[in-house]
């Protein structure tokens, strides 16, 4: 049974597993509300800035610290860590369909030893604020058996861009999580190292 986090909340990934983990998934997913923004063009998606006829483009990212410092970034720019151990599955533009519009895939197995932080975040690439987004949550998943291990939802709506949603770490030799939840403004991960630094 998954648990449902609250903001703040911090837990062992394996207890909650049920055992040790070697591969997760971050599940990311969100609608544009109803009568707000809606599908359109790839132009239109990337130049339009924020009108109801664009499609919200939110983008899902992975920034892996070392202490207070990013060592590596997986984006829609790049959609694989320089080692290999955390992957993307790529830009959903329109947060459209059932289910996670973009997944990131973590093999906790490979991360290299002095990283100690990864930090998931969400980016309105469309300059759309989270006024009009709703039904935005993060979900970690056993990537053996594909059950769920906790599910963070999203409640707050307002003027903000970004989000920085959670964060997996090392401490005493295992994996956690924290559900963060931190309001943001940027439009990619770019401006969010320094907002991310009070977290780690």
């Amino acid at each position: 049974m998954a648990i449902t986090l609250e903001k703040g909340q911090k837990i062992s990934l394996e207890k909650e597993a049920g055992g040790a983990l070697t591969k997760v998934i971050m599940g990311l997913g969100w609608d544009a509300k109803q009568g707000g923004a809606k599908k359109s063009g790839l132009l239109g998606g990337l130049f339009g800035g924020g009108s109801s006829d664009n499609a919200i483009d939110l983008d899902a990212s992975c920034i892996m610290f070392v202490g207070d410092r990013p060592v590596d970034a997986i984006f829609f720019g790049q959609l694989k860590s320089k080692d290999g151990s955390v992957v993307h599955s790529g830009d959903n533009r329109t947060g459209k369909g059932e289910g996670d519009d973009e997944q990131i895939v973590v093999d906790l197995s490979r991360i290299p030893e002095n990283v100690t932080a990864l930090v998931f975040t969400v980016n309105s690439f469309t300059g759309q604020t989270f006024d009009a987004v709703e039904n935005a949550y993060c979900r970690l998943l056993n990537s053996g058996n594909q059950s769920e291990i906790a599910r963070y939802t999203l409640t707050s709506q307002g003027a903000h861009t970004a989000q920085i949603m959670a964060k997996v770490y090392r401490h005493n030799g295992e994996w956690k999580m924290h559900a963060i939840g931190e309001n943001a403004s940027g439009r990619t991960i770019n401006d969010l190292f320094q907002p991310i630094i009070p977290f780690l």
